[in-house]
């Protein structure tokens, strides 16, 4: 009886163990399941801004200047993920897009001004996504005549078939080409000491190329249509202020795998391109330019980014803009919408699409003067935006106990009057280049 006892026990302390250690896979499972369900609108808005332009840009930092910009990443941080959270915040306390509130604000006038020269400058980064998909694909030998039309449809039947939650969660997968960056950065073997004491010794210089390249740097990293793009999908996704909390997270989260994501691809061109002097003028001379260096792995890596970076973008850039649009002139908005419902806004949408995906596939394509002329635009349109966005989110009638406090305020402001003195000199270093470059 003794031992029936004994092995009875034993069997209890086994059963208790294994009950304990299921109780902890699943704990662990609801916090993972938790976390993803936080991940959304902050993730996706600051990953679109790493699209193919910026790419281009970020890679030519590497190529041009080694490790030495690499302080200015945590800054950039800081800045991107304030603007975001403002907007976000506003979204979930107001329930209306950025557009909705300039109207109601500023008048019929001014948002005409601001919706047209968007419309614009997105028309033109559009195409310039759908050129990524292009240059990305012919690295593995698809040509743009089957590559972007595919990409185009694709993109046009998630939005336009799809529910919002289907689009957020396909968004959020395209998020993960970016991890071909990461990989590619160690395949080529940097000076992980040097980069650590460039990320904390800032360097000023008063060089022509320097300047340029840290306002390039600011006017690719925060843009017009992320804060329209990020207010409208957290109105779209029904989030409240009671739920905010996890939108905050999800903002941070989001703005700083973004910039870590620029931060690899910094490092494995500076590890590379600068130490043999190589010149690239676009992402796709970069993910060539590494074969040689890095080997074959680095070159499709760096593509595969290039591919994921530009479907994303080439589906926000053109939702955010039939999001404003639609606000704008007060039509019926959402990804969830039908044709019927919301014809103003799938139209749009699907214009800008159609249109961006013929204009990729035209051969030599003069893109960097279209590149040239949208980032004037938007160098001028950016300061409107960010003065706006603080207006909005310092009134107490339309945010009541959520509007900014004074610490917050203080970095608000100095984001905003930073980045508008360098968006002003990228706009005349753009028109007069001789101004810098002489």
């Amino acid at each position: 009886m003794a031992e029936k006892g004994t092995a009875l026990r034993a069997a209890g302390r086994r059963i208790l163990r294994r009950g304990t250690r299921a109780a902890r896979v699943v704990e662990r499972r609801k916090r993972v399941l938790g976390y993803l369900a936080i991940l959304g609108p902050g993730m996706i808005t600051a990953n679109a801004g790493n699209d193919a332009g910026g790419i281009a840009t970020f890679a030519s930092v590497g190529a041009e200047h080694g490790y030495r910009l690499l302080w200015i990443l945590i800054p950039i941080t800081i800045s991107l993920g304030l603007v975001q959270e403002m907007c976000a915040r506003m979204g979930a306390v107001t329930g209306k897009g950025l557009a909705d509130l300039i109207r109601e604000r500023f008048g019929v006038r001014w948002t005409a001004l601001v919706m047209l020269a968007l419309l614009i400058a997105n028309s033109g980064v559009t195409v310039s996504e759908f050129v990524g998909i292009a240059a990305a694909t012919e690295l593995f030998g698809i040509p743009r005549f089957i590559s972007v039309p595919i990409a185009a449809i694709t993109i046009w039947w998630l939005i336009v078939k799809g529910s919002y939650k289907r689009v957020e969660r396909v968004f959020l997968l395209m998020t993960l080409g970016f991890l071909g960056y990461v990989a590619s950065a160690f395949l080529a073997r940097p000076e992980w000491g040097t980069v650590a004491v460039e990320m904390v010794r800032p360097r000023f210089s008063l060089e022509s190329a320097y300047l340029f390249t840290l306002v390039a740097i600011v006017g690719t990293s925060i843009s017009p249509y992320m804060q329209v793009y990020i207010q409208s999908s957290v109105v779209e996704k029904g989030i409240t202020p009671e739920d905010y909390r996890r939108t905050r997270i999800d903002v941070w989260v989001g703005t700083v795998f973004a910039i870590l994501i620029v931060f690899f691809i910094v490092v494995s061109t500076a590890a590379t391109l600068h130490k043999y002097g190589i010149e690239i003028k676009t992402a796709a001379d970069a993910a060539r330019a590494l074969r040689p260096l890095a080997g074959n792995y680095a070159e499709a890596l760096f593509g595969i980014g290039l591919f994921g970076a530009s479907m994303l973008a080439a589906g926000v850039l053109p939702l955010a803009t039939a999001y404003s649009i639609s606000e704008a002139l007060g039509f019926e908005k959402g990804v969830s919408r039908s044709f019927r419902e919301a014809p103003t806004f799938i139209g749009i949408f699907t214009f800008l699409v159609a249109v961006g995906a013929a204009i990729a596939v035209i051969p030599n394509l003069p893109l960097i003067k279209v590149l040239l002329v949208t980032q004037v635009i938007n160098g001028l349109l950016l300061p409107v935006i960010l003065f706006a966005i603080l207006r909005l989110i310092n009134d107490r009638e339309l945010m009541g106990a959520h509007v900014n406090g004074a610490l917050y305020n203080i970095g608000a402001w100095l984001t905003t009057i930073i980045v508008t003195s360098l968006s002003t000199l990228l706009v005349l270093v753009t028109l007069f280049p001789k101004l810098i470059r002489n």
